[in-house]
C-alpha cells in the first residue's frame, strides 16, 4: 500500500492544535476564552469557550461606544457637545481622567477618553447623559441594543465594566460587538485606532499596546479587572480580509496580546485563501 502525505493538511491540523494547546494543559486561567471571526461572513474560525459567561471589564466600553453613535447618527448628541459632569461620575474608581462634579467634557473628548484611557468617570458621563440621568436605566437601554445585534448571552448595568453580578457577557458577543461596530458604524472605527489623547494638558496613551506593533492589527479595545484577567479585541487585515478575534481572561496584558497575535496569525495559516479574498 502506497501513503500520500498531504503535508499542508497535516500543518494545518497541527496548527489547529497547538491554538488549542493552551486551553486544554491548564496554561491559562478557568476564566479564558477565544473566539476569532471572519469579519465579512461572521463565521467563527476558532473558539474555546464562546459562549461561556465572563466579565467583560472594559470592553463593556464598546457597548457604551456603540450606544454613543447611534446617538450621534440619530441626531440625540452631537460631537461638540458638553456632557455634564455628575458627583457620581466623578466617584467611579480608576481609570479614570479625573473629572470634577460641575465640570463638562464634550462627545468627541468622552469617546477619546474611553477609547484611549478606558476613562470610567467618562463612561458614567455618557450613561448619565443617555440614561436620563441615571446609568442603570442606561444599563438596561445597553442590554436591549446588545440583543437587537445579537448579543444574546450580554447583560450590562454599568457603562465602564467594573465588575458586577449582573454585568456578564461572552468571547462570542464581544466579537459580534467588535465586527458590529465596524460594519455599522465605519465612520467612526477611527476612534479605536487612536493611540494617544491629550486632555487638559495631559497625555493619556492608549492601553491597547498591539496598535501599531502588530502589523494589520487596526484597533478596537482592552479591557481589565481582577474579576475577569486581561480581555482584549481585536480586528487585524491582511490582504483582502479582516479578522475579528476577543481573548479573556489572561494572566497578564503582554500574554494577552502575544496569545491576540498567534491566534490571528495562525487563523490565517489555518485558512490560506482568507488572505487572497476580496
Amino acid at each position: 500500500m502506497k501513503f500520500v502525505f498531504n503535508f499542508a493538511q497535516i500543518k494545518r491540523q497541527l496548527l489547529f492544535i497547538l491554538m488549542l494547546i493552551p486551553a486544554l494543559s491548564g496554561a491559562y486561567p478557568s476564566r479564558y476564552a477565544a473566539v476569532i471571526l471572519d469579519y465579512r461572513t461572521g463565521h467563527v474560525l476558532h473558539a474555546i469557550n464562546p459562549n461561556a459567561p465572563r466579565y467583560p471589564a472594559s470592553l463593556t466600553k464598546m457597548m457604551t461606544l456603540y450606544m454613543v453613535f447611534d446617538a450621534l447618527e440619530t441626531g440625540r448628541l452631537s460631537l461638540n457637545q458638553a456632557l455634564p459632569v455628575s458627583q457620581h461620575a466623578a466617584s467611579r474608581e480608576p481609570s479614570k481622567l479625573g473629572l470634577r462634579a460641575g465640570q463638562t467634557i464634550t462627545v468627541r473628548n468622552a469617546i477619546l477618553a474611553m477609547v484611549t484611557h478606558s476613562a470610567n468617570d467618562v463612561a458614567t458621563v455618557v450613561a448619565e447623559a443617555l440614561g436620563q440621568g441615571s446609568e442603570r436605566r442606561f444599563g438596561r437601554l445597553m442590554t436591549r441594543r446588545a440583543h437587537q445585534i445579537g448579543m444574546v448571552n450580554s447583560s450590562f448595568c454599568n457603562a465602564s465594566g467594573l465588575p458586577e453580578p449582573c454585568q456578564v457577557s461572552t468571547a462570542y458577543d464581544m466579537a459580534k460587538l467588535a465586527r458590529a461596530i465596524i460594519i455599522t458604524y465605519p465612520q467612526y472605527y477611527h476612534y479605536f485606532q487612536i493611540r494617544q489623547f491629550a486632555y487638559r494638558g495631559a497625555i493619556y496613551g492608549s492601553h491597547n499596546h498591539m496598535l501599531g506593533r502588530y502589523p494589520g492589527v487596526d484597533g478596537l479595545k482592552t479591557g481589565f479587572c481582577r474579576a475577569s484577567g486581561f480581555n482584549i479585541a481585536t480586528s487585524m487585515k491582511r490582504g483582502g480580509t479582516r479578522l475579528v478575534g476577543v481573548v479573556m481572561g489572561l494572566p497578564s496584558a503582554h500574554a494577552r496580546d502575544t496569545h491576540m497575535a498567534r491566534l490571528l496569525n495562525n487563523t490565517f495559516q489555518l485558512y490560506p485563501s482568507l488572505a487572497a479574498a476580496e
